[in-house]
């Protein structure tokens, strides 16, 4: 639920949510710029993503290549190096190239065809941005992603054959169960693999995310409002 009115302005909505977490780190022993705030631009208008670059927000998070490249290219280009671009949406092999141009970290590799586009259009652009692995952390049909009994091999496969150190793991727990032992779980496997950063929680949990290890929250409504 977005709890941006029509009495609040995107910068109070900002500064509550970084209030929040603020508060939610304290829980964890952590400090607030522990965690990153992703702003998740995703399907909103110009309008907003340019109010929420005026309050000093850095980090940006897309679901689709192309809606991305018409933002960050061109529309906002001349903040796109002032930025910090996350793809935290599916990725087609055959928009590799582009995502490599244009991101800087994509939180969606799900699968070794991925895996092996990456590194190739990273040989064409010079660029591999930073790379999380996307797990199915409530095993649903629906969802992309590496369900957790195949996580390790997995991520054993991207470091022997590809050469690829993910930082981190993402996930989006089921939409009608309780998130925090999905949560729970996402640490637990990060752990096991040696992995420092989480991407978990969104306006409706992220929280709790927090509490439970969270290093990026991904939040879209409660800053800018519901998409129109």
């Amino acid at each position: 639920m977005s709890i941006l009115n029509s009495n609040m302005s995107i910068a109070d909505a900002r500064r509550n949510i970084l209030d929040r977490i603020a508060v939610s780190a304290k829980r964890d022993g952590r400090r607030a710029n522990d965690i990153t705030l992703v702003a998740v631009s995703k399907q909103q208008s110009d309008e907003r993503v340019q109010a929420m670059l005026e309050t000093g927000q850095s980090v940006f998070g897309e679901n689709r290549v192309q809606e991305a490249q018409k933002r960050w290219a061109h529309t906002f280009s001349n903040w796109r190096d002032k930025i910090e671009l996350r793809l935290i949406g599916p990725l087609q092999t055959n928009k590799a190239v582009d995502a490599c141009q244009l991101f800087d970290v994509i939180e969606t590799l799900d699968r070794e065809k991925l895996a092996k586009a990456l590194v190739n259009a990273a040989e064409k652009t010079g660029k591999l941005p930073t790379l999380f692995v996307q797990v199915n952390i409530g095993e649903e049909e629906q969802k992309s992603g590496v369900v957790p009994a195949d996580l390790d091999a997995f991520i054993e496969m991207l470091r022997n054959t590809y050469g690829i150190e993910p930082e981190g793991l993402m996930c989006i727990p089921p939409a009608a169960l309780a998130a925090g032992p999905h949560f729970a779980l996402l640490k637990k496997l990060a752990t096991r693999n040696g992995l420092t950063k989480l991407s978990m929680g969104m306006s409706g949990d992220f929280e709790t995310a927090i509490e439970l290890g969270a290093t990026h929250v991904r939040v879209g409504s409660a800053l800018f409002g519901e998409r129109p």
